[in-house]
């Protein structure tokens, strides 16, 4: 949902105020994008279900999308099992490193070692395509973001969705990294943390606006544009008023909110 940090309080209800996480549902499949606070909700959700069987996929590992995992109890379920999925890093590095640096003294009072679940670490090359379960296809892309991300694009049943988040744009220019994994999808969830207006004070900070978000699903035939990694201090009002110039714009398109919940029947 929100960029950068969690936003908690009375001007952001409506929207919420966690940090990125995605629950994606392919039959009987669970991934999840992104590591974000809004991780540990979803693991309380998941508890009630028994042991986890997912695939986690992360965008990159800026601390806004990984600060979850300490906190999202299947991790700590020796009977479940948690594939994590990286393809931003660069040679020589990995995510299990990364998760170990970020989980020890003085940042974190607890280590690795504590989680109890079946953890495995996934690296894959930008560009990859991964099939996560049987008749589930996960394409990937290389973003515009400092320190390197990941697109994600999940194709199941004849529909598909895009995780495009952390991802900055050049005006003028549709990226064509970005046209080309989405093009035709049935949903794009996609990074929309500044407007046109406030971009020019933020190149070089990895992310991009919601006018960007139209021009791209419009060029590239999306049916259904979403809105996401809200700046922290966009106020519910600021968001509702843009979610009804966007959809004036291209009808159909939403504002990313805690619990929103989209269907996409099978072909």
């Amino acid at each position: 949902m929100r960029g950068s940090i969690a936003s908690p309080g009375p001007d952001t209800v409506r929207a919420g105020g966690n940090t990125a996480c995605l629950e994606v549902r392919c039959g009987d499949a669970l991934l999840v994008f992104d590591a974000g606070t809004g991780l540990r909700g979803l693991g309380e959700a998941l508890r009630a279900g028994g042991p986890a069987d997912l695939d986690l996929f992360l965008t990159h590992s800026h601390l806004d999308h990984i600060c979850g995992l300490p906190f999202f109890v299947p991790i700590f379920d020796p009977a479940s099992r948690v594939r994590v999925w990286s393809g931003h890093l660069p040679p020589g590095q990995s995510m299990r490193e990364v998760v170990c640096s970020m989980m020890k003294p003085p940042l974190y009072p607890i280590p690795i070692e504590t989680f109890r679940a079946d953890l495995s670490f996934r690296e894959f090359d930008r560009g990859a395509v991964i099939d996560p379960a049987p008749g589930i296809r996960v394409r990937t892309a290389e973003l515009n973001h400092p320190n390197g991300a990941v697109g994600y694009r999940v194709e199941y049943a004849g529909r598909s969705l895009c995780f495009i988040t952390d991802t900055e744009h050049t005006p003028g220019t549709l990226d064509p990294e970005v046209l080309d994994l989405v093009r035709g999808a049935d949903v794009m969830i996609y990074d929309s943390t500044y407007t046109d207006a406030e971009f020019p004070r933020h190149v070089g900070w990895g992310h991009s606006t919601w006018e960007e978000c139209l021009r791209i699903a419009e060029a590239a035939g999306v049916g259904r544009a979403v809105i996401f990694h809200h700046d922290p201090a966009r106020t519910d009002d600021a968001l509702d008023a843009i979610e009804a110039e966007a959809a004036r714009r291209r009808p159909g398109t939403l504002v990313a909110r805690e619990g929103l919940d989209l269907v996409l029947d099978a072909r």
